[in-house]
């Protein structure tokens, strides 16, 4: 066991993230509804794609074989595992995924996988030791939780689980050369187990990143290197849906700022699987709005499935557990892929993206308009985006203006904004400014930010 003594997190550093994550765009694949095969083949015919759309962390969702005991739905959820050791036939074989990992690493893109640690499927092998899930008083084995019908939770009180499921993490590793997982239900499971899963697997692949779904700030000390935020998703669509106020954005921010590790990495989401696909919360422009907010702020990016075209199929709640391959052939955005590309170019020109704190700034219009700096010492953009649907005329608290001239994105509409600190934008419009920090005086330099 892993004893903590850490009266204050937001006092201690984060756990050192490699630099392949902190520069990282992750996309996130449903192989199911990825192509019409639904297989990892039919992610691997889409290499070339993802690659010159610019995404460098490939997430793949469960490929072991699902549960059929309670299965919830016609094809049943891909987090009702039934063997961690496996790959489900539907999925394809061993063969066919140290093609799809390989192929990736050829185009210089990490592979993450999955792991569901909280719970297996009810006719999973391990059910041959019993000892290792939950039972309730009537020594019943127990669902996680009651709505959750289609699986059964996992006892990490036992220590011959954990082993168990540490030897899980190093096969994946040893045998396929992945470079991570994405942890499922990650708060659902002791730290303490992470913390020891972690010790272990760094022996294997010192690289190897961990992301948490969870929002729980002692994770990121020593386990993992990145969490969801989630916070700020809620925050989103208060502000998208409910009609919250914009200023709400920088407060949510702030908060996390406060509660967690120092320099806590965290995945910036507004779609996932999860949730209603953020072009079906927000309406098309509000969800590219979104986008634009997670990629210009700390943290790493994620598309998921389909995202870079506007897909509106759900994959969500009942839709987990049906087939519903992505439009590819006949996309609502395809403009959207261009889009998204030259956000990602953008991550990779400018390291203050990655790599610089987020210095906030206010502006007369906080009601509707968020606007915020990302400076290092080469480059200082501003961003300035319009969270609402109506036209917004705002001025942005810069104490100068000079030099700052507008980057392009492609499929952007561009309103006249070359009056800075003055800012004219239509109903969803964001805007991205650029300058050398060494065209300014000394003394102007990071004048007027705020942390």
């Amino acid at each position: 066991m892993y004893v903590r003594a850490n009266p204050n997190i937001a006092d201690t550093p984060a756990r050192p993230s490699p630099e392949w994550l902190r520069e990282g765009v992750i996309y996130e694949i449903f192989p199911r509804d990825f192509s019409l095969a639904g297989n990892i083949d039919g992610v691997t015919a889409k290499l070339d794609d993802l690659h010159h759309l610019g995404v460098n962390i490939l997430w793949l969702m469960p490929i072991q074989p699902i549960g059929e005991e309670f299965r919830s739905g016609e094809l049943g959820s891909p987090y009702s595992i039934k063997d961690y050791y496996a790959i489900d036939p539907a999925c394809g074989t061993a063969s066919d995924f140290k093609k799809f990992v390989n192929g990736a690493h050829q185009r210089r893109m990490k592979v993450i996988m999955d792991l569901v640690a909280d719970h297996t499927a009810w006719d999973s092998v391990m059910m041959t030791y019993p000892e290792f899930y939950k039972h309730n008083a009537q020594g019943k084995i127990i669902s996680p939780m009651p709505a959750w019908t289609d699986v059964a939770a996992l006892d990490y009180s036992n220590p011959q689980l954990r082993q168990y499921m540490i030897s899980v993490l190093k096969y994946w590793l040893q045998t396929f050369d992945i470079d991570g997982f994405r942890c499922d239900s990650a708060g659902m499971v002791p730290t303490d187990f992470w913390e020891q899963a972690r010790a272990e697997i760094f022996k294997v692949k010192p690289d190897t990143i961990m992301l948490a779904e969870a929002s729980k700030p002692d994770l990121l000390t020593n386990a993992f290197d990145i969490d969801y935020s989630w916070p700020l998703l809620g925050t989103m669509d208060d502000v998208l849906i409910k009609g919250a106020p914009v200023s709400e954005v920088r407060r949510s921010w702030d908060d996390s700022a406060a509660r967690f590790p120092r320099g806590a990495l965290h995945l910036r989401i507004s779609d996932d699987h999860d949730e209603m696909r953020a072009v079906n919360r927000y309406g098309p422009k509000g969800a590219l709005a979104a986008s634009a907010l997670m990629f210009m702020l700390d943290g790493v990016p994620l598309l998921y499935n389909g995202m870079e075209i506007g897909d509106v199929n759900e994959s969500s709640g009942g839709s987990l557990f049906k087939k519903i391959s992505i439009s590819w052939q006949t996309p609502k955005h395809p403009e959207w892929r261009v889009t998204y590309h030259d956000l990602i170019q953008l991550r990779r020109q400018y390291p203050a993206l990655s790599d610089s704190p987020v210095d906030w700034l206010h502006n007369s219009d906080e009601k509707h308009l968020v606007s915020f700096q990302r400076t290092d010492d080469k480059d200082e953009l501003l961003v300035v985006i319009n969270l609402s649907g109506q036209p917004v005329t705002g001025r942005v608290a810069l104490d100068t203006t000079n030099d700052f001239t507008r980057v392009k994105i492609s499929g952007v509409w561009d309103s006249d904004n070359e009056r800075l600190p003055l800012v004219r934008l239509n109903g969803y419009e964001w805007c991205i400014f650029h300058r050398t920090p060494s065209s300014l005086p000394l003394a102007e330099r990071g004048a007027g930010k705020t942390q």
